[in-house]
């Protein structure tokens, strides 16, 4: 299988809308762990310290989608110069490299989603009729 040029670049619309639903991700809860953690200043109560704990844990999740997005980009690029030099061999090994990266950053995005939906399931238990 021979690609061209334009293989690698159909991803950066990709990755790069990616890494900005991430940033918009990670700036949410940084906000609000600003807001838990003045919140938990005032006035401790474990419950405000696990969701503090839950968002860290999220928090260190994104930070490491955004850097297999952003190396999956990287290696985009990387294969494009490949390419351009008539380095196929290499190239496609290097595509193969970057689709590896951008799955395992979906996958942790994945594993987020999850970790959140859980939390909001917690933090609504207390509203549900027994």
């Amino acid at each position: 299988m021979d690609i061209n040029l334009t293989t690698p670049a159909l991803l950066f619309p990709a990755i790069s809308l990616l890494l900005l639903a991430y940033t918009n991700r990670f700036l949410t809860l940084a906000t609000l762990i600003r807001t838990l953690h003045a919140k938990y200043k005032e006035d401790p109560h474990d419950v405000l310290l696990g969701q503090i704990k839950n968002l860290r844990k999220r928090v260190i999740l994104i930070r490491n989608m955004q850097a297999f997005g952003v190396l999956s980009l990287l290696l985009c690029v990387v294969c494009m110069f490949l390419l351009f030099a008539n380095e196929q061999i290499a190239g496609r090994y290097t595509f193969g490299v970057s689709l590896i990266l951008l799955i395992i950053s979906l996958g942790l995005s994945v594993y987020e989603i999850q970790i959140s939906v859980k939390a909001l399931k917690l933090q609504l238990s207390d509203m549900e009729e027994f």
